[in-house]
């Protein structure tokens, strides 16, 4: 009862094209599964990639963060620096290692030219602050009479150093 159809026009010639003892409809095997293969061992190496990839940004963000850390504790410790050296105590204590003194009472120029207040020279400093080098060395010429070691000598007197340029 299974009896196959007769085919016939294009059908028909189409049907010639074949050979008569392979079945019809069934495409060979083996390149199909070769082409499913190459398919999944691309996208399986393509996955790899991607993910190596990722992987390496990972770290790279990880060594950014880690020297992004850095840096900002050095900031941190630059702007606590910065801050140390302008503060008034210290910004007091170098201007009188230079030689500098508090100004007394200041006085004013009005717009019309008239001076308001009492200018006055800034008081001199009690005890100069910077040293000569030769006062901080006793001279050789301070031998202790007999032994020919230099013996001990006097307390050195500060005095001042001009300010080249001042």
């Amino acid at each position: 009862m299974s009896r196959k159809p007769e085919l016939k026009g294009r059908a028909a010639r189409l049907a010639n094209l074949f050979p008569p003892g392979s079945g019809r409809g069934q495409a060979a095997r083996a390149p199909f599964v070769l082409l499913v293969v190459v398919l999944l061992g691309g996208g399986l190496i393509g996955l790899l990639v991607l993910n190596s990839a990722l992987s390496e940004g990972s770290f790279q963000l990880d060594d950014l963060k880690e020297q992004t850390k850095e840096l900002t504790d050095e900031e941190q410790a630059l702007q606590r620096d910065i801050d140390a050296y302008s503060a008034p105590r210290a910004l007091e204590r170098r201007a009188r290692e230079l030689g500098m003194v508090p100004g007394g009472d200041p006085a004013f120029l009005a717009p019309d030219g008239t001076v308001k207040g009492s200018p006055s020279p800034a008081p001199a400093p009690a005890t100069p602050l910077v040293l000569a080098p030769e006062a901080l060395t006793a001279p050789p010429s301070t031998a202790s009479p007999g032994t020919g070691t230099p013996g001990p000598t006097a307390a050195a007197t500060p005095t001042s150093t001009p300010t080249p340029g001042r």
